[in-house]
Formats: structure tokens, C-alpha cells, sequence
């Protein structure tokens, strides 16, 4: 096949930027498919290795479809794993920084190049539409790209001090831990695995990805590109496994020094009280979920803000730690508003996100489409669910659901605070706008939150009391979505919700490394 060009997707694209995008997407699902059933290997201190049981990854967009046959790792891998990364350790520590930076823009440039079949896979194997999944691919080579950026832009993090003589020579220098694990999501099974390890590479420190169960087959496509971008054996390591044999192992390893854990927020609190003990403090990047609101003033533009709410509820089947799940609308605007947002919903095609004109796909697992199930029951019973509230087993035989709306939620009821991870929003009235900032403010994630309103001093009230890490105003692609590299950080507030994931920061590539101060005298 000739080479493909290069068209550019960001989570901002509403639609294809080049008709060339959907003939180059529809032949590589083809060419992905045909691939599928194999047996990939773990890959450890630059080998391929495998482990005595192996499990299927069936497609939730198709139950009978089995991608691949990934390895069961032990905790006998994590711990071959870490010993390769922590012997490796010296050497690419000890490498020029720019050597480093120019293999990891290798990664990322080959990222890049492989966009269409990782995307591919990508949508099959987690359920996003082609546009999202190309999304993810090209904020996985960009993230790396950003992190090289601040290595060079920083001379690595190498700076003058003041001196207190022209005989004294203080410096201060930033320099690798070591063994870093990745432990990644599965909603952004690129981005958030090779972001990470990506900044932890170039930062000087080693690896091991440790993907979620429900997408290994992205994460090999990623070892893939690390591997061939010439990073050396035992720098990247890629195992396979469940959360309690590898996830935990690498969590209790004495020799990882630091990890990056992006999921629930059950797990997150666990790894961050547990890391810590043992012989020092070890430091944890984590990001564990939101629950995150939008205020539409009576002064907002209602078409910008039912599209940018609909969008960013619904996009990815409402499986971002961004999405937006909670609407506190002014009760002069909100008949108009939740019209528009009805309207706009009736709109999506569920279906196999492959398929052009499907913009919803399936949900993750059997673990989510149980929950939707259960929810959905709980909101019929306790407010009105005005759209959606169902499965959708006549589009085949995969996790299909609704995007579901629901209004007049009793405001105790758990679901306004608790965290679904589905394509459900609740949206409430509201008279005093002080109330909605504090009813958007009354829980315990402070990822992402929007904001509808034409008035700019509303919009600076609005910025001064919201407490979330990732703001947005008027931003109809996506009222709480969307951040990118280089253009907006990845933060979090509220130490009980999300902590330090700044993905695309002036700060995110300095935690994976630590201080030191030097002084020499003449």
C-alpha cells in the first residue's frame, strides 16, 4: 500500500477534516480484522514472553468477535519485568538527554504513521467511533512530542542558582527515580498508557505498562512503536494481567520508584496510602475519575450549550473521567435548554462504532452494561428519564445502551455525587446562581467543569469560585471535554477526586523526575 497522508484528529474535530480519512479508516478496519485471533506476547527486557494461560479479548462491539489471546502474567513477569527496567536503569539514565529525546520522537513519529490500524483496533476493541479513536492514537504521539518539547525547551531541567561568590557554582538539576510503573485505563487505552510512559522515558526513568484487561491489544500496538524507535531491552517492559496478580505486584515491588495510575477512584486512594510505606516515600501520579458538572446561565447561548453538553455526556459513551454527568441549568433558560439537548441526542446512531454515521458504540464491558442497567432502574424509579433509560439488543450482540437523560432528581439522591462512567446525565433547575456554584462544587472530584454565558463578568465569577483543575466557557465542542496537549493542562483538584494527572502541563514531566542541588567551589 502507498503511503497514506497524514490528516490531523483532535478531540475538537466535529467532523472529518480530509475525505480522505474514512477510506483510509474503513481499509484498515478490513486489514485489522484480519488479523484478529492471534496470540500476542508480554514483552520483557526486549524479549516476547509467555505465560502458562492466556485470555481472550472479545470486541464489545461484537461478543463473538475474539481479537486476540493476551497472557495471564504471574507475579513472577511483574518481578523479571522490574529487574530488567531497574538493570537498564544506569545506562539510559545515563544517556544524553537529547539521545533519549531523539528516540522517543521516533515513537511518537511511528505513532503517528500507524494511526489508521491503531485506530482501528482501538474502536473495536473499546467501543470508540473512528473520530475519537484516531483522537486518542494522535494525543499519544503529540503527548510524547510535548514532553520532548520541555525536555529540550529546559535544557533537561538543568538550571543556574544564585551563587554567593563568583568562586561558588550552585546549580539546581532534575534527575530520573528509576523504575516507573504505568498502571492505564482502559477509556484511553493510547493516550493514557503511552502519554506517561512516554514522559517517564524521556525523563530518563524505566518502564513497565501494565494495560487494563480490556485493552491489551492497543498497548502491544504501542509496545510495538516503542520497540521499533529503538528504545533499548529492558527500558520498556509490557505485561499482561490481571489487577490483583500484576497490578498489585508492581503497587507492593520495592524497586519501582514511582507510578502512574490513571482509573477509579477506589483503587487510586489504595495505591496512594499503600506505595508510600516501605523504606522512603515514593511518589504516585494519579488520576481517579469526576463527576463533573456544567451552569448554564440564563445569559448563555442555549444552542452552544445543549450541543457542548450533549457532546461531552455522551461522546465515548460517557466513559471519561471529563464527562460531563451533572447540568444545573437557570429556570428562565431550561425548558428552551433541555428541548435543544433532547433534540440533539435523538439524533446519535448507536451502533458499531466502525461503522461512518455511528457516533455512540457499545459500552466497555459486562461490568458497565450491568451498572447501566442498574442505574437506569434507579433514575426511572426516582426522577424522570426523558430520553434514553434503556438497552438496545436489536443492534447485536454487544453492550449497546442509550444515551439517557434525566431531569427532576431529587438533589440527595446518590446519583448527583456518585460517579457512573456511563451515557447518563441529570440535569436540575436552579433561581440563584451562587446556589448552582455550590451545588456543582458539593463533591468530593474536581476534574473538569463548563460553563454557558454571554456575560463576561458572569464568566470571571464563574472562574474565581468553580473548583475544578480543567475549565471551560462556551466551549460547544465538548462543555467539559477536550483538553489537548500544548493547548490546555490536564489538572485536578480536591485530593479526594483527582490528583496531579497534567497530562499536556508545564509540570506533568518534572514528577517523574526529582530535585537535586549542586554546589562546586573553586
Amino acid at each position: 500500500m502507498s503511503k497514506r497522508k497524514h490528516i490531523k484528529v483532535t478531540y475538537s474535530t466535529l467532523a472529518s477534516p480530509d475525505p480522505l480519512l474514512h477510506e483510509y479508516f474503513d481499509e484498515s478496519v478490513v486489514e485489522a480484522k484480519a488479523g484478529f485471533g492471534k496470540t500476542f506476547p508480554m514483552y520483557i527486557n526486549g524479549e516476547e514472553r509467555t505465560a502458562s494461560e492466556t485470555f481472550a479479548k472479545r470486541s464489545p462491539v461484537d461478543l463473538d468477535l475474539v481479537m486476540g489471546h493476551f497472557q495471564k502474567g504471574t507475579a513472577e513477569d511483574v518481578n523479571d519485568a522490574v529487574a530488567a527496567a531497574k538493570a537498564a536503569f544506569p545506562a539510559w539514565s545515563g544517556r544524553p538527554w537529547q539521545e533519549r529525546v531523539a528516540i522517543m520522537r521516533k515513537a511518537a513519529d511511528l505513532i503517528s504513521e500507524r494511526l489508521f490500524h491503531m485506530g482501528a483496533v482501538m474502536s473495536l476493541e473499546i467501543g470508540k467511533n473512528r473520530l475519537e479513536a484516531l483522537g486518542d492514537v494522535e494525543e499519544t504521539a503529540d503527548l510524547i512530542r510535548y514532553n520532548c518539547d520541555a525536555v529540550e525547551q529546559n535544557d533537561n531541567f538543568n538550571r543556574p542558582l544564585l551563587s554567593e561568590s563568583d568562586k561558588h557554582h550552585n546549580r539546581s538539576v532534575l534527575k530520573p527515580y528509576g523504575v516507573w510503573a504505568v498502571i492505564s485505563p482502559f477509556n484511553f487505552p493510547g493516550a493514557l498508557a503511552g502519554g506517561p510512559a512516554g514522559a517517564a522515558l524521556v525523563a530518563g526513568n524505566c518502564v513497565v505498562l501494565k494495560p487494563a484487561t480490556d485493552t491489551p491489544y492497543t498497548a502491544w500496538l504501542l509496545t510495538e512503536c516503542f520497540r521499533d524507535a529503538g528504545v533499548p531491552a529492558g527500558v520498556f517492559n509490557f505485561v499482561t494481567g490481571g489487577g490483583r496478580s500484576v497490578g498489585q505486584t508492581l503497587v507492593d515491588h520495592p524497586d519501582v520508584a514511582g507510578i502512574t495510575f490513571t482509573g477509579s477512584y477506589d483503587v487510586g486512594m489504595h495505591i496512594l496510602r499503600t506505595f508510600a510505606q516501605g523504606r522512603h516515600p515514593r511518589p504516585v501520579i494519579a488520576e481517579m475519575g469526576g463527576k463533573n458538572p456544567t451552569i448554564i446561565s440564563k445569559k448563555a447561548d442555549i444552542d452552544k450549550a445543549a450541543m457542548g453538553v450533549m457532546r461531552s455526556a455522551f461522546g465515548l459513551q460517557g466513559q471519561k473521567c471529563s464527562a460531563c454527568s451533572r447540568v444545573y441549568v437557570h429556570n428562565d433558560v431550561k425548558d428552551e435548554f433541555m428541548t435543544k439537548l433532547v433534540d440533539l441526542t435523538s439524533q446519535i446512531n448507536v451502533g458499531d462504532p466502525t461503522v461512518k454515521d455511528n457516533w455512540m458504540g457499545p459500552v466497555a464491558n459486562k461490568g458497565a452494561y450491568e451498572d447501566y442497567k442498574e442505574f437506569v432502574a434507579d433514575l426511572h424509579a426516582n426522577g424522570d428519564v426523558v430520553f434514553g433509560g434503556k438497552t438496545l439488543e436489536e443492534l447485536g450482540n454487544g453492550y449497546f445502551v442509550a444515551p439517557t437523560i434525566v431531569d427532576n432528581l431529587p438533589l440527595e439522591h446518590r446519583l448527583w455525587k456518585q460517579e457512573m462512567f456511563l451515557p447518563i446525565v441529570t440535569v436540575t433547575g436552579y433561581e440563584d446562581m451562587n446556589k448552582a456554584m455550590e451545588m456543582a462544587n458539593d463533591v468530593e472530584y474536581g476534574l473538569t467543569a463548563g460553563f454557558f454565558s454571554e456575560d463576561d463578568d458572569e464568566v470571571q465569577w464563574w472562574l474565581d469560585n468553580i473548583e475544578a483543575g480543567v475549565l471551560y466557557v462556551n466551549r460547544s465542542s465538548g462543555a467539559t471535554t477536550g483538553a489537548w496537549p500544548g493547548y490546555q493542562s490536564f489538572g485536578g483538584w480536591k485530593g479526594s477526586g483527582s490528583t496531579g494527572k497534567a497530562a499536556g502541563s508545564f509540570y506533568y514531566i518534572q514528577q517523574y523526575m526529582k530535585e537535586q542541588s549542586q554546589t562546586i567551589v573553586d
